[in-house]
């Protein structure tokens, strides 16, 4: 094999390697407002009913915050029939379980029916949320759902609070298909 060859496999691995890298590469990084030891940022979000729910709200219990896409993830819809299998655990350690999505609550509000859980949704229907926090996704919805989902979303995220507002832990999806580990989260709600 000649100088040619060698070159043509060295570029071959390389190019591989960063193809199994890229996700990791465009990992997002905990932004500064959600880093464990903060108090939870006020937000205001809508409740399944319409009515407005402040974030403070949730102070008094532990919580769980999960802010999902939408039912046209599959990887958000995983991600909520996993946390099924976890959710009377979750509720029995004293936590609420909030999902955040932009919407429509009518779709996720299907799932957990579904599922026959009663987690809280809450509605980010303006992305207000997930832009003040740092957790937007701009042109990522694709492109057969946009009509009805619009073209940003939120980035896939979970974060546990205390019952003081205090953020005890966050964790961003890292790539497409990576969503929190519900045994995790469950384990870190039993300590706060």
């Amino acid at each position: 094999m000649g100088l040619k060859g060698i070159l043509i496999i060295a570029a071959a691995v390389v190019a591989t390697i960063i193809w199994l890298l890229r996700d990791k590469l465009r990992s997002k990084q905990i932004p500064a407002a959600l880093r464990p030891g903060n108090r939870l940022p006020n937000f205001t979000a809508l409740d399944e009913q319409g009515n407005s729910i402040e974030s403070g709200t949730l102070r008094g219990s532990a919580a769980v915050l999960l802010f999902v896409r939408g039912t046209w993830c599959p990887f958000c819809s995983k991600q909520v029939a996993n946390l099924t299998k976890y959710y009377k655990a979750i509720n029995d350690a004293g936590a609420r379980l909030v999902l955040i999505t932009p919407k429509p609550l009518q779709t996720t509000r299907r799932v957990g029916d579904f599922f026959q859980v009663k987690f809280e949704f809450w509605l980010d229907e303006s992305l207000a949320i997930a832009k003040s926090l740092g957790l937007m996704m701009e042109s990522a919805v694709p492109d057969e759902y946009r009509d009805e989902y619009g073209e940003d979303t939120i980035w896939p995220t979970s974060l546990v609070v205390d019952a003081d507002g205090i953020i005890r832990h966050t964790e961003l999806s890292r790539f497409i298909a990576d969503r929190p580990n519900p045994e995790k989260l469950l384990a870190i709600v039993k300590k706060v």
